[in-house]
């Protein structure tokens, strides 16, 4: 008898970006017609702009996006690990994050080698952030870090896709 395996197990999502955690929201994210499900592969060429992003929720939550490559900047030798490519604070439940603040912009995935794992992350706020002031770099990111230090707690939501460099010939 076979049992289930959460796929952000199997993809070392649990483990590289975020500690185990109980999903409570549903969160939907779209690359155009593209349904992001965890571990599906997305071409650098669809995700050159922000995803289409739904959660639930209240509209009185608030709520952290944030997406990183935690294979950076590559995946046999991750000396970047996290690369931070999109950070929304104070974005309301039951909305997208165009709603909320954009703290770091979004930056689509450019893997130089390897298939790299892009992780979005939604944490659920205790209340308003005043401002998250954005890393000096984007490399070497901590989504751990950042939860402890604004007091985030585990994550509420998380989906991941990997995405590999496009031969030029393919690229749209």
């Amino acid at each position: 008898m076979a049992g289930y395996v959460d796929p952000l197990v199997v993809g070392r999502v649990i483990g590289d970006v975020v500690d185990l955690f109980v999903p409570t929201i549903s969160m939907m994210v779209r690359f155009g017609l593209k349904h992001v499900n965890n571990g599906c592969d997305i071409k650098p060429s669809m995700a050159a702009n922000p995803p289409s992003v739904q959660i639930a929720g209240r509209q009185a939550d608030l709520y952290t996006l944030v997406m990183t490559d935690p294979d950076a900047p590559s995946p046999s030798d991750p000396t970047m690990r996290e690369w931070l490519h999109w950070m929304v604070i104070n974005m309301p439940g039951g909305t997208d994050p165009s709603r909320g603040q954009e703290a770091v912009p979004y930056m689509g995935p450019r893997p130089p080698v390897g298939i790299h794992r892009y992780v979005l992350v939604l944490f659920q706020q205790k209340s308003r952030l005043p401002g998250v002031a954005p890393p000096a770099t984007r490399a070497n990111f901590n989504t751990r870090s950042l939860a402890a230090q604004y007091d985030l707690g585990l994550p509420v939501a998380t989906v991941y896709f990997n995405s590999q460099k496009e031969p030029a010939a393919r690229r749209r």
